[in-house]
């Protein structure tokens, strides 16, 4: 008889691979109750498939169902059967192979069969030996270990003896050999198998290794009840397989999976570098470091190719295992010093990763160079380096630095590639947040400078403001508001809204305001003002529909200007009499001193671009100290609130009595923007005031030319009365002007109005249309220099044209030495 060792080997050198070794279990029907992954592994069925079902199914050849039932009457009669089976695997083919059947008994439980089955090896002249023989087991490759019912170890392989010798395991219990933590899930699990007589399959753990204290493997074991030919539990026996090759692949996939969902979830930068370094910690490294280029951080793009130590480098994300990151150097937004000799200034100049998978704490120049530097590694152990530049589309971002102690060992290749793998999904992100950085930086400076930036009403009107844009990525919007000062003391007010958000809206919304305020220094009522602007919108819509390449770079301007209202008003301080029309915008509140909302019925009119419809103007005299309030959808109307509720809350909000503007508005935003507004939200605020009897003076004039000198010396009493004598000159040149180009070229009646504000205001109305026009006179021209002259002593001039007639208008500044004042030689 050959020996055990030839048996198995076949006389050959080829060893038999324990690994695909398979074990099942079987019930007294002879169905499959317990199935391994070896065994899902060796014939392709998974569990879910085969459990519960005859073994007879598994058998290739026809007719084998005979020879399985005389095997199982022998093994009920002894105590076990082993030889050669031909099975079927589940993608057809044939499997040959050795197994061995033995009686798992427990004398409260049903009878079961174990099954232990590989594939089958041939011998010379035919014959396959038992699997269980001592020989093979003990040269196995999976370590494996036998236990009585005390659970103390009577046998073990090579395997295991190579792990813990002999001397100090055989006679001895599971808690005396083995980790506390290890021997108790091991001791839990083998009393349920002698409970039972079921085996546990596939039981998974993490255990540091003998050689090494801080490194950590992973395994599977299995469980196995042993029994005599009596049926008595004699002990039990286990397998033991490292699996650490597959448990850190898994580790590796989770570790992606939860860096895809984790890195990038805003779009910031820091944020976004923050995110890298958790991610990395503790599953990668013990410390993580994110530093990036300083021109990344304000939204500049970095220059290609290499990078040396001249850019500034910015700590933007740390982690690390011990609270507090006590190991770095830096805090998070302050500089990095980098030496040419550092791992990181080599990485990002190489542009490649770089490791050092044991750092020599004596011989490192980067370690030794700087003390403090060396005090810490040795203080936390560190004794490996790994860094990997921060890349996008082939340009350096910064550089990711990864430490690890001894807990975690070198860095591995395979730990390089999963880093490599981190850091480039986290620059992707980095980019990005940098490029909308740099865009939205853009697009609100862009909007800043369409919006007005200093509000004012002069005497007239108290004025306050404010603006939210809805919460896009570009933070910018359509909205609109602005404050616009006219002749004659009046002020405009104006409030729009552009549909939609973003660079377009804001890019509409800026012509729109721009063409306002062109339109309003033509002193244009209202309803004629918007009138004129929407006659603007309908050209421009009809030039980018007739522009093929206009709309396809912007696809949404036409739908863009048809969407835009417009709400436009004139308050006289003189007449308290306020005109307002509005394009398809949301009414004004008005407030009364004594805290009373109303809300004027004005016709809404069309929105802009549509000039289907006329626009209509009202004219109101609210109380001095009265406050209107212009505003857009976005402030009263969100998903969940309906535009009347939100009306409602304005209202309540506005009536509150005493307030301040810049209070009075506060409380208006706490009441109806508890978050950030889904549509851009605009709220203006003007508080009415009138000039009295002391600031206005006003005369009826007859169109006798001998009326012009009684002007100039009611206009000189009157400036002495207020104090400007310095104007005296000035005004009576001016009054002189103005009334006689009234006697002479218009018709009654002439009204002569000063009006004093933080400028002299001086008007002369007639009955005429006509319209003054300033002209070059040549030298030999006696006359037409008259209006040349009051362009020359005034800040501005102009014509206003008024239901009766018009008003000539000239502005001069209160103090001497201001611009357009005159000053004799």
């Amino acid at each position: 008889m050959m020996s055990a060792e030839n048996a198995l080997t076949g006389g050959s050198d080829r060893a038999c691979d324990i690994a695909k070794a398979a074990t099942a279990e079987l019930d007294g029907h002879g169905r499959v109750v317990a199935w391994t992954r070896a065994a899902e592994r060796l014939l392709g069925y998974p569990a879910a498939e085969i459990l519960h079902h005859p073994a007879t199914e598994l058998l290739a050849i026809p007719g084998d169902e005979v020879r399985v039932a005389a095997v199982a009457r022998w093994c009920r009669a002894g105590d076990g059967w082993g030889g050669s089976v031909a099975a079927r695997h589940r993608d057809g083919r044939e499997v040959q192979l050795a197994v061995q059947v033995t009686p798992v008994l427990d004398g409260a439980g049903p009878e079961r069969w174990s099954v232990l089955a590989m594939e089958e090896w041939r011998v010379p002249g035919g014959g396959v030996n038992q699997l269980m023989l001592e020989p093979f087991l003990a040269h196995a490759p999976v370590g494996m270990a036998v236990l009585d019912t005390d659970l103390r170890y009577v046998w073990v392989n090579d395997v295991l003896e190579r792990l813990i010798p002999l001397d100090q395991r055989l006679g001895k219990r599971v808690h005396e050999v083995l980790p506390r933590l290890e021997a108790a899930a091991f001791a839990e699990r083998m009393q349920r198998v002698l409970r039972t007589g079921s085996p546990v399959m596939d039981y998974e753990f993490r255990s540091p290794t003998y050689a090494d204290p801080h490194q950590e493997r992973a395994y599977s074991a299995s469980f196995f009840g042993l029994a005599d030919p009596r049926g008595r539990r004699i002990g039990l026996w286990y397998m033991v397989i490292d699996v650490t090759e597959r448990w850190r692949a898994q580790e590796r996939l989770a570790l992606l999976n939860d860096a895809s969902v984790r890195i990038g979830s805003t779009l910031d930068v820091t944020r976004t570098a923050q995110e890298l370094a958790d991610v990395a910690v503790p599953a990668l490294a013990d410390f993580v470091a994110v530093d990036l280029l300083d021109s990344v951080l304000r939204g500049e793009e970095p220059v290609p190719g290499p990078v040396d130590s001249t850019p500034t480098l910015r700590r933007c994300g740390q982690q690390s295992v011990h609270e507090g990151c006590p190991e770095a150097g830096p805090a998070v937004g302050e500089a990095v010093q980098r030496s040419p000799s550092s791992p990181i200034a080599r990485c990002l100049l190489k542009g490649a990763s770089l490791v050092e998978p044991v750092l020599d704490l004596t011989t490192s120049a980067w370690v030794t160079e700087d003390p403090v530097r060396a005090a810490v590694i040795r203080e936390f152990g560190f004794r490996s380096v790994m860094v990997a530049p921060v890349q996008a589309r082939g340009i350096t971002l910064g550089a990711a630095t990864f430490f690890r102690s001894r807990r975690l060992g070198p860095f591995a290749p395979d730990d390089v590639q999963l880093a490599e793998e981190l850091v480039a999904r986290a620059a992707v992100c980095v980019d990005n947040a940098r490029r909308f950085t740099r865009e939205r930086a853009a697009a609100r400076v862009m909007q800043q400078n369409l919006l007005p930036h200093e509000l004012t009403g002069g005497s007239a009107l108290e004025v306050a403001s404010w603006y939210f844009p809805a919460d896009a990525p570009s933070g910018v919007g359509g909205d609109w508001f602005d404050v616009i000062p006219l002749s004659g003391a009046r002020v405009a007010l104006v409030v729009g809204d552009v549909v939609g958000h973003g660079i377009n809206a804001a890019a509409t919304m800026g012509r729109l305001r721009t063409a306002v305020r062109t339109l309003a220094n033509l002193d244009l009522p209202p309803d004629e003002l918007l009138a004129r602007l929407d006659d603007l919108v309908i050209g421009l819509v009809k030039t980018h529909r007739a522009d093929p390449a206009a709309d396809a770079g912007n696809p949404s301007v036409a739908s863009t200007f048809m969407g835009a209202t417009c709400l436009y008003a004139v308050y006289d301080p003189v007449s308290r009499r306020c005109s307002m029309a509005r394009a398809g915008h949301l009414p004004p509140l008005i407030v009364g001193p004594d805290g009373a909302v109303d809300c004027p019925d004005l016709p809404a009119g069309p929105p802009l671009g549509l000039g289907s419809l006329p626009f209509e103007a009202v004219e109101l005299e609210p109380a001095e100290g009265s406050l209107i309030a212009l505003y857009t959808n976005g402030l009263i109307e969100t998903r969940d609130r309906d535009i009347e509720v939100g009306l409602s809350r304005l209202s309540d909000a506005l009536a509150v009595p005493g307030e301040t503007l810049k209070e009075l508005g506060g409380n208006v935003i706490k009441s109806l923007l508890t978050g950030p507004p889904s549509d851009d939200a605009a709220l203006l605020l003007a508080r009415t005031h009138a000039l009295d009897a002391q600031q206005v003076a006003s005369w009826e004039l007859t169109c006798d030319p001998a009326v012009v000198g009684t002007a100039r010396g009611l206009a000189d009493r009157q400036l002495t009365e207020w104090g400007m004598d310095a104007l005296l000159f000035t005004t009576e040149l001016i009054v002189s002007e103005l009334v006689t180009n009234a006697i002479r070229h218009a018709t009654a009646p002439i009204t002569l109005r000063l009006i004093r504000q933080d400028v002299l205001i001086c008007e002369v109305s007639d009955a005429s249309s006509t319209s003054p026009r300033l002209r070059h006179a040549r030298t030999t021209d006696e006359g037409g220099r008259g209006l040349f002259i009051v362009a020359q002593l005034t800040r501005r001039w102009g014509t206003r044209y008024t239901p009766t007639g018009k008003i000539i208008w000239t502005e001069q500044s209160l103090s001497s030495d201001a611009g357009g004042a005159y000053e004799e030689d």
